[in-house]
């Protein structure tokens, strides 16, 4: 039987952009707060480790880049992260110790075929510290498509736990009605969100999610600062900021109605904590339950290629 409430935190923070030493420091320290509070999920923001490169342009431009902005890439390359490798087995080791489970957005590279491309991934870790899966972001949005390749239907993983089924989307993945149904599909009841969007409309995207999903959604931003980002990059004037801050957060959690658990924290760093009852997941079900007695096979269906995509297949 699983357990009916479960207590989960949400990490709102920023490390040193292109350090990845900073974001596995702050992972620990913040692991360790929200873990002394009784924290069992913890939970942190898109591309946290190393971080999201917000307002940098790369030197790049329609149809050219530029030498300057191939380092700076070059530098947030060599800050990202092996899937599963060293970082991995750190950050299993600290669930471990804590007897926690850990999802972490993180900057990925490919180590099967090119070793070049990067991927915006999310990556969960057991209490026992053991790498449970990831998901690679399917369509990077916008200029993002510079920084990071697009994941497969191979990554569009549910993890099952003692107090239910959590997996998640990243940033406006989750404006992709058919992404959203495969993994409601997949019997998810904590919803993980990671984002780098701090608009209003985010807050309506996630609150019709968790009641759409009846589901509780855990969404999670960075509180981020110009004063984050080192001073000696290329294109560091780029960066456009509203009294230092370039993100002003919005993490919140969200019940399976759509009502706010813990309402939006913006303007500053800090840790949400909810205990969450998992029975309001099955009474939110009772009138509506979009991949049950709401899905009508007859009439909709979805297609969802999970095979691993491969561009060289050798022949023994």
């Amino acid at each position: 039987m699983k357990n009916r409430q479960v207590r989960v935190a949400v990490v709102q923070s920023a490390p040193v952009l292109f350090d990845k030493h900073s974001a596995l420091d702050k992972i620990a320290s913040m692991t360790r707060e929200a873990a002394g509070q009784g924290a069992r999920l913890i939970v942190f923001p898109e591309v946290f480790l190393p971080g999201y490169p917000r307002g940098l342009s790369f030197g790049a431009r329609v149809g050219s880049r530029t030498i300057e902005g191939r380092k700076d890439w070059q530098r947030y390359w060599e800050s990202s992260i092996q899937v599963p490798g060293p970082e991995t087995e750190m950050l299993g080791e600290l669930a471990k110790e804590l007897e926690v489970y850990l999802v972490i957005g993180v900057v990925e590279r490919d180590q099967e075929f090119s070793t070049g491309t990067l991927f915006n991934s999310m990556i969960y870790i057991g209490p026992d510290g053991t790498f449970l899966g990831k998901h690679r972001k399917l369509v990077p949005t916008g200029s993002e498509r510079l920084l990071w390749g697009q994941g497969d239907g191979s990554t569009l993983t549910v993890i099952d736990t003692p107090f239910g089924r959590i997996g998640g989307l990243i940033c406006w993945e989750n404006y992709m009605p058919l992404a959203r149904t495969a993994m409601y599909a997949q019997g998810i009841d904590i919803y993980i969100a990671p984002t780098a969007d701090a608009r209003d409309t985010w807050q309506a995207t996630i609150r019709h999610i968790a009641c759409e999903g009846r589901c509780y959604v855990l969404s999670c931003n960075q509180f981020a600062t110009k004063a984050t980002y080192p001073a000696d990059l290329a294109y560091y004037a780029d960066i456009q900021d509203d009294d230092d801050i370039l993100s002003r957060g919005g993490s919140a959690i969200v019940g399976p109605l759509g009502e706010y658990v813990v309402e939006p924290l913006y303007h500053e760093e800090g840790i949400l904590i909810a205990t969450l009852e998992l029975d309001e997941i099955t009474q939110s079900r009772f009138d509506f339950d979009v991949v049950g007695h709401y899905s009508r096979p007859d009439v909709f269906q979805l297609i969802v290629n999970d095979k691993k995509q491969e561009i060289v297949r050798k022949w023994s």
